[in-house]
């Protein structure tokens, strides 16, 4: 049976208060981790970000919690060369390096993407990936990589459009539906997509009542 691939439907009243109510208390920045012996001890459920460099991944977690200046966010790519947590309620919230071109040494962008897969592929914990793919582009081979790498390792990813209220009608339907193609090539995608704008808050109470059903 082939999974038909959807846009997220808006949560429910109670489930848009579980969402707020989560990302309501103080979210804070625990720790910067550059190898696997430096992560948090796995005691608590949590969902991380993951997409190429420059996608959005920072302002999306900013909006995310309503903390203006939380994730660094950088016009630079490459500039989050840790997987970055933070904390909130009692989850674990996870910003990693943005994989694909960045702008810094070849060995250590090697580093921290060995560093990135190894944290995929053997977090205890991690209940969600959530990729990020800008609107205006689709996804690319290197998205297409790290797909699979969750789908070997039976992480579920839920794919999140950002940017895309810089696309409308069809343009936006066209990246829509390309999206869902790529995704139907892995059985680790969550069958909803989440649109977003961090610009415009669009898709962020959506994305907090998930987490918050996932916690």
């Amino acid at each position: 049976m082939q999974i038909r691939f959807i846009e997220a439907p808006t949560p429910t009243h109670e489930e848009l208060e579980k969402g707020r109510l989560l990302f309501a208390g103080e979210t804070t920045f625990l720790k910067g981790v550059v190898a696997m012996d430096g992560l948090p001890d796995a005691d608590r459920i949590e969902v991380c970000f993951a997409g190429r460099s420059n996608v959005g991944k920072s302002s999306l977690i900013n909006a995310l919690t309503g903390r203006k200046g939380l994730a660094r966010a950088s016009n630079t790519p490459g500039r989050t060369q840790e997987i970055n947590f933070f904390t909130a309620g009692d989850i674990y919230v996870v910003d990693l390096p943005g994989y694909g071109f960045a702008n810094a040494p070849v060995a250590v962008v090697e580093k921290w993407q060995r560093l990135l897969k190894q944290y995929l592929s053997g977090r205890p914990t991690l209940r969600r990936v959530f990729v990020l793919i800008d609107a205006r582009h689709g996804a690319k081979a290197v998205d297409e990589e790290i797909m699979t790498l969750l789908d070997r390792s039976a992480v579920t990813f839920q794919v999140v459009m950002t940017k895309v209220d810089k696309l409308r009608g069809d343009a936006l339907e066209t990246s829509l539906q390309k999206t869902r193609e790529a995704l139907a090539k892995h059985p680790a995608a969550h069958p909803e997509v989440i649109l977003s704008s961090s610009e415009k808050g669009e898709g962020i109470e959506t994305l907090r009542a998930i987490i918050a059903g996932i916690a």
